[in-house]
């Protein structure tokens, strides 16, 4: 007897038109996404995918916090579940498809089986994890991370945006505290699709990525205080100038990501100066350093190096400096069956694909502490990600999708 699952596609009309649908919620300024978890637009997203999911007939549960499960019940309720998502929380200027594509493409997985009158013997359950992106609260996918048991609940409820407001008063102001334990639940696998956010597909031709492996990462926060004076007035030699030891630290960091190549990563996306004057020597610098490497041996030696020389060069300009660890995971190994089962869906489908490693950090990393998963990804155009200029084509969007959908039903089981 044929398998069901071997022709099933999904319907790639409606999850484009979903995902374009959901970006009119917190539009960016240049076509993009600015949907910052815990925000006015966040909570309206959600509100859409909420509608959507119970226009599919889920049921859907909120846990402490405000990640988002919506389950299609399968023929044996006891089993434990297939978990399928990603997040909706972008960046401040983020793209269109970066966590959202995850998320839809798994709710576009359950219609088609709706569509189809398929039944699995395992439920499936969509996810949208809260704050992945870690844009507004550090450290980035935090609610997987509570889930996993590698946060506490109160550490994450007391996490500050740049404003001071913390992450347990603003889930509540926006009203998506759920009542469930964190991490109470129970996985029998965790499958998340993904854009590659890099450029290797696009370059090799390649519609579908298996991802083998994920990055580890250390995000470490630095503060550096000098001594706020006068750009014009005072003398070179007596300043205490924390924006130079800054703009030292980032050479060195460069320079020990190059030292570790091939397979190393470093660098700065954020910094606040203070008092961020334009004839005022800074008097505090807060910035955040992001090194990563798929090897535990590099990354630990990258962040050890790190932390030595950053407090030499300071001491020389007489500025104080302290190091925060904000966020870390360490490199992760994919599920071996998983990956096999999704190169073969791949391959089955006449997709072409590659092997991959993730060079970005997801909720996957995480879900993989308690349960096998693992990722799939698309191509997106010059590998451009967290930016509103992101893009990728229905095509591809489509073909890791039909994928997902490839790879979940043979773990879910369809019912003959």
């Amino acid at each position: 007897m044929p398998n069901p699952s071997d022709n099933l596609r999904i319907n790639a009309d409606r999850l484009w038109d979903s995902i374009h649908e959901l970006a009119k919620i917190g539009p960016g300024i240049a076509g993009g996404s600015n949907r910052q978890t815990l925000t006015d637009a966040d909570a309206e997203g959600r509100k859409l995918f909420k509608k959507w999911c119970d226009d599919a007939g889920l049921t859907m549960g909120v846990d402490q916090m405000g990640t988002m499960f919506a389950r299609r019940e399968g023929t044996e309720p006891d089993l434990d579940p297939v978990y399928v998502g990603s997040h909706l929380d972008t960046q401040p200027t983020g793209g269109r498809y970066d966590g959202v594509l995850g998320v839809l493409s798994a709710l576009e997985l359950v219609r088609t089986l709706n569509d189809l009158g398929i039944r699995t013997r395992r439920p499936i359950v969509i996810v949208n994890w809260t704050n992945e992106e870690g844009a507004r609260f550090a450290p980035a996918m935090m609610a997987s991370g509570v889930f996993a048991g590698q946060f506490s609940l109160d550490y994450a409820y007391g996490r500050k945006d740049p404003d001071g407001k913390t992450f347990g008063d603003e889930l509540k102001r926006i009203g998506w505290v759920g009542d469930e334990k964190v991490g109470a639940r129970r996985m029998h696998a965790y499958f998340e699709y993904h854009i590659e956010q890099g450029p290797i597909l696009e370059a090799e031709r390649k519609q579908v990525g298996v991802v083998t492996h994920g990055q580890g990462l250390w995000w470490l926060e630095f503060t550096l205080t000098g001594k706020e004076a006068h750009t014009g007035s005072t003398p070179m030699n007596m300043r205490v100038n924390a924006g130079l030891a800054m703009a030292r630290i980032f050479e060195m960091v460069q320079r020990i990501a190059m030292d570790n190549q091939p397979g190393a990563v470093g660098g700065v996306g954020q910094v606040f100066f203070s008092p961020n004057s334009r004839n005022v020597l800074p008097g505090k610098v807060v910035f955040t350093v992001d090194i990563r490497s798929p090897d535990q041996a590099k990354l630990d030696a990258m962040r050890a190096r790190i932390e030595a020389e950053a407090p030499e060069i300071c001491e020389a300009l007489g500025v104080k400096c302290a190091i925060e660890p904000v966020g870390h995971f360490d490199p992760v190994t994919f599920d071996p069956t998983l990956v096999a089962r999704v190169r073969k869906a791949a391959e089955d489908l006449g997709y072409s694909h590659m092997n991959i490693i993730s060079g970005a950090g997801h909720d996957a990393c995480w879900a993989a502490k308690v349960a096998p998963a693992t990722m799939i990804m698309c191509p997106c155009v010059d590998g451009l990600s967290h930016n509103e200029a992101e893009n990728i084509s229905k095509e591809w969007a489509e073909g890791g999708a039909d994928v997902l959908l490839r790879a979940v039903l043979e773990t879910a089981e369809i019912v003959p």
